[in-house]
């Protein structure tokens, strides 16, 4: 395993555990975070947010806190399916040499992994972290595990993997054309 997998397997890891560390926190204090974020998108979005009453600032924090939760789940496991397809996927360029000159890569750590196979791999890993992510929510007070935040995690990642596999095929076609 290369430098960069590594590396790349250790975000993932400490990824996965300040996941875990969210998702141990109790439901109340879970809420306070989303509403501490709904109060800072009102101050940084809302003209004259600050001078609205307590009341209307809460009510705009609570009315937020739906989509800044979803959204938090589909970022995270966007991110945690990068993180995964970093550690998995082997980095090296497809074809070696320069100009018109093209040769195979010989040693196995400079095979590019199939960008199928790049994305499907660790999507699963992502999609199954987060299935017992939700059953680890089951234990905590005030929380529940939820079959639609799976789906949700599971699509932020497919999301965040299908940019990545885009991303790969655009770079792959350049490199493909520029030693033409």
């Amino acid at each position: 395993m290369n430098v960069r997998r590594k590396v790349f397997l250790v975000l993932t890891i400490l990824w996965m555990v300040l996941i875990f560390a969210f998702s141990a926190r109790p439901a109340e204090v879970s809420s306070e975070d989303s509403r501490s974020i709904g109060l800072l998108i009102g101050e940084l979005f809302i003209p004259g947010f600050e001078e609205q009453s307590a009341e209307a600032q809460d009510r705009f924090a609570e009315k937020v806190d739906y989509p800044i939760r979803k959204a938090a789940h589909a970022s995270e496991y966007a991110l945690l399916g990068l993180l995964t397809a970093g550690a998995y996927i082997a980095g090296g360029a497809a074809d070696t040499g320069n100009g018109n000159e093209k040769k195979k890569a010989d040693t196995s750590s400079k095979k590019r992994t199939p960008i199928s196979r790049g994305i499907l791999i660790p999507w699963v890993i992502t999609t199954a972290y987060a299935a017992t992510d939700e059953m680890h929510q089951l234990f905590v007070p005030g929380r529940s595990g939820q079959v639609s935040d799976v789906l949700l995690d599971s699509a932020g990642a497919i999301a965040g993997l299908a940019l990545l596999g885009g991303i790969r095929f655009l770079v792959q076609r350049r490199w493909d054309n520029d030693g033409k």
